[in-house]
């Protein structure tokens, strides 16, 4: 239960995960990259996020691993602080605080207690590279205030800085220059290309640098698609540079390998460059990666590659040039014109996701499931070509159906507009295309929605055009004569005094049909498709409409694009209450009456939360975002909360994610994600940091069981039994390779004698000493009855002290068995 005035704005995912260039773990089993404020470590084998390791309260803007201790990972962000990591354990170990908004991090072997950083001090265009010495105090928080200067006017980006040969000297370029620092003499060369603006020297702008990690050799990628390569540059007028050219664009990143064989390089062609020593001839590609390479990684122990890239997907691919793992964030299209849907099935967050496609995200993992592909067609990578948008899309209330329109329109009379109605097919787990409308209405698709009214056999469709018209979809029997297909066809059209139509919405019980026509609202019976009542304020057109739900269905609201909002009682068919609100997003909760308003101030984005029935809202959020929210949505909740507070009692069933300008999705959160983690999830994670051996499945899982009950047996039993964790020959045997150890003869009696009970554990205490433990002439009754009383005896010698488990009768059985067992055999070993 959350106290009052504890909900709040947070990021809940969907952050770039192509800011800045990925980091492999010293033995290439995990990777790391910055998201957002926090870090997250995965897997390069399976994909799966072992750790996020967070702390930082601004965006990380860098990531290196310790040289000097390879278990762990340092940290930068613009909130001024640099942050040491176990990435095992997922612990934070230290915060050293610089001061200054930090935009990138460098770390050298040479350097055992400084890191390098670049900062802007006095004017925000003006960066420098500096080098930050890091105390080594006890303590968790250190004041990191002693900074050295080392280069003047750089570019903000970790692309355009790159240290070479061992950390001998550091590179740096902007624009057309690049300069060159030497850390023994303290001298920096500069070197200019020219800048003319003929065509041959139009694009000589530098645009990333990468370093030799044995040579003095730079290699620079350039706007024009060349790579030239540096060398003798320690001497202002020696110097030279030889030119690789493959890319018809700027290239985004180089790296060069662990050994310094070949050369990486990417751009816009969306192919991985292999240059073999350096050489034009020996080239290898990995085309096809699906959007900008963006950043280029090499793991330290040289086996595996890492791309970043525009679509904010990062590949892992191995040396040979095989793409092994993909991690997928939440694609940022430029434009989402679909708006934010939840898919009924898989709970999934659905949007624009790369051109022509539906991208399906989880939001509890933030990760993208799958992409569903609308346009099904190639998409060609040409800025002045006009691409066809998907612009609407609408799920069914059981996911079955999906309606999607695209639309793409050259010059004002040249309108090309399709209609696909999908069907979820459960074989394959997938939507397959069900229906192809061409040209459904005359013009553009203002909106489209599903009937989700229960008691409505056949789905029903609703679109609604600019053309002046709404058209009702039906699903109906479009087969041959062994009737086993259906199809969707036009069953109504409408209009209303040729006004544009510009939104549609169904009621909660499918009975009536609200569409706006401008500045007028009209209401429609479902099943006759009769015009019952409308409405006219005349307040502006109509931007958003929606009826309430459960005890306010009666309601239907509307906001206007002159900042006013409506709400209609359709029983007395009389406008209920108005308000001035600048209304962007209005969005209804489907579990509860509470409806969601997004209003833009000057300010910023503001918040309210109200049920059409009372006059005032139930809460008020004032500057949820500085930016304009563009979308909305609420997500049904798996575990409902217990709120008690009504401020708070909106978040109980649902929760409300929101886009955007920037499209940065957040939400509504009374827990911090470090408190959403339970005992038993931070155990997982600190489990699946662990090697996985073939011992580690069988004992590590249930290692704390074992523990928990062979101290409750300490406590209860008689007669303790050895721990085989604990044996010296069965851990000599697990342990040990099997070729240096003795021979199995040799082994066998030590072995088997470490599986005896040992006398020692029995204590006179417990069992009495006349008790004849090695009598094998008596039989089991005799037995069983002399040991008996032998433990009634002992119980009853002292009452004040704790009372002895008296054994039943199966271990009773057990022990007699055990006693009676020959072990002769072992002296003759």
């Amino acid at each position: 239960m959350a106290e009052e005035g504890t909900v709040r704005v947070v990021r809940c995912g969907g952050s770039e995960l192509n800011l800045r260039r990925a980091e492999f773990s010293a033995d290439s089993k995990y990777i790391f990259y910055v998201s957002g404020d926090f870090v997250k470590v995965h897997s390069t084998a399976t994909e799966e996020c072992v750790h996020v390791l967070q702390g930082h309260r601004n965006l990380v803007t860098g990531i290196q691993l310790n040289p000097n201790n390879h278990l762990q990972l340092y940290s930068c962000s613009f909130d001024g602080t640099i942050k040491l990591w176990d990435y095992i354990d997922g612990i934070l170990i230290k915060t050293f605080i610089v001061g200054h908004k930090l935009h990138a991090l460098f770390t050298l072997a040479c350097a055992e207690d400084s890191v390098f950083v670049i900062i802007n001090k006095e004017k925000p265009d003006v960066f420098q590279l500096v080098s930050v010495k890091l105390s080594k105090s006890s303590s968790q928080e250190i004041e990191a205030k002693e900074i050295s200067f080392v280069l003047d006017y750089i570019n903000q980006s970790p692309k355009c800085i790159a240290f070479g040969n061992e950390g001998e000297y550091v590179a740096a370029v902007r624009d057309f220059y690049l300069s060159v620092y030497f850390f023994k003499r303290k001298t920096t060369s500069r070197f200019t290309l020219s800048s003319s603006r003929n065509k041959k020297h139009a694009k000589n702008n530098f645009t990333c640098v990468a370093c030799h990690p044995k040579e003095d050799c730079i290699a620079t990628g350039h706007k024009d698609g060349k790579i030239r390569l540096w060398r003798n540059f320690d001497d202002d007028k020696k110097y030279t540079y030889t030119c690789l050219h493959w890319h018809h664009d700027m290239v985004m990143d180089l790296a060069f390998s662990v050994t310094g064989t070949s050369l990486l390089s990417g751009g816009r062609e969306s192919v991985l460059v292999e240059w073999r020593d350096a050489a034009e001839k020996n080239k290898e590609f990995l085309p096809r990666l699906g959007a900008t390479i963006e950043h280029i990684s090499v793991s330290p122990a040289g086996d595996l590659f890492c791309t970043s890239h525009s679509d904010n997907k990062i590949i892992v691919i191995h040396r040979n040039l095989e793409a092994s793992a993909v991690i997928q964030g939440l694609v940022k299209d430029s434009n989402i014109y679909t708006g934010l849907m939840i898919d009924p099935r898989t709970k999934a967050l659905v949007l624009n996701g790369k051109p022509g496609h539906l991208q399906f995200y989880s939001l509890q993992h933030d990760k993208q499931l799958y992409n569903l592909d609308i346009i099904q067609q190639e998409y060609i990578n040409d800025y002045g070509l006009i691409q066809i948008e998907l612009t609407k899309a609408a799920f069914d209330c059981y996911g079955n159906w999906l309606a999607t329109v695209e639309q793409r329109q050259e010059k004002e009379t040249e309108l090309e507009l399709q209609m696909k109605l999908w069907m979820y097919n459960k074989k394959t787990q997938g939507f397959v295309l069900n229906t192809k409308v061409n040209m459904p209405h005359e013009d553009h698709i203002t909106a489209l929605c599903f009937c989700n009214a229960e008691k409505f056999e056949n789905p029903t469709l609703v679109t609604a055009s600019k053309d002046g018209h709404f058209k009702v979809w039906m699903l109906t029997d479009d087969s041959d004569i062994y009737k086993k297909a259906v199809g969707w066809t036009c069953d109504f059209v409408g209009s209303y005094h040729k006004y544009q139509a510009t939104n549609c919405c169904f009621s909660e019980d499918g009975s009536l049909l609200a569409v706006s026509f401008e500045e007028i609202v009209t209401i429609w019976d479902s099943e006759t498709w009769e015009l019952k009542c409308t409405f006219c304020q005349r307040a502006g057109s109509i931007r958003y409409l929606c009826f309430g739900r459960l005890t306010c269905s009666k309601y239907l609201l509307g906001a206007t694009k002159s900042d006013i909002l409506c709400c209609w009682n359709l029983l007395s068919c009389a406008l209920e209450w108005s308000t001035k609100l600048n209304v962007r997003v209005l969005e209804p909760d489907p579990n509860s009456e509470n409806i969601a308003a997004i209003s833009q101030s000057s300010m910023g984005s503001d918040l309210f939360v109200f049920k059409p029935s009372e006059p005032r809202p139930l809460y008020i959020q004032k500057n949820i975002s500085r930016e304009d929210v563009q979308w909305g949505v609420f997500v049904p909740r798996d575990v409902p909360e217990s709120f008690t507070s009504e401020a708070y009692q909106w978040l109980n069933r649902s929760q409300f994610f929101f886009l955007t300008k920037s499209q940065s999705l957040l939400t509504f959160s009374t827990k911090s994600p470090e408190e959403k983690l339970t005992p038993t999830s931070k155990q997982l994670l600190a489990e699946e940091s662990l090697p996985t051996t073939p011992f580690y499945f069988i004992l590590g899982k249930h290692r704390e069981q074992q523990d928990e009950k062979i101290n409750e047996a300490l406590e209860s039993e008689l007669i303790q039994l050895p721990l085989t964790e604990n044996i010296p020959a069965i851990n000599e045997l697990l342990h040990t390779p099997a070729h240096v150890l003795p021979s199995a003869s040799f082994l066998c009696s030590k072995f088997v004698n470490s599986l005896l009970l040992s006398k020692e554990t029995k204590s006179g205490e417990e069992i009495p000493e006349d008790v004849d433990m090695e009598g094998k002439e008596s039989n089991d009754s005799d037995e069983e009855k002399d040991f008996t009383e032998k433990i009634e005896d002992t119980n009853s010698t002292d009452l004040g002290e704790d009372l002895i488990h008296q054994l039943s009768k199966s271990e009773e059985k057990e022990l007699r068995k055990f006693r009676k067992v020959d072990y002769s055999w072992i002296t003759v070993l």
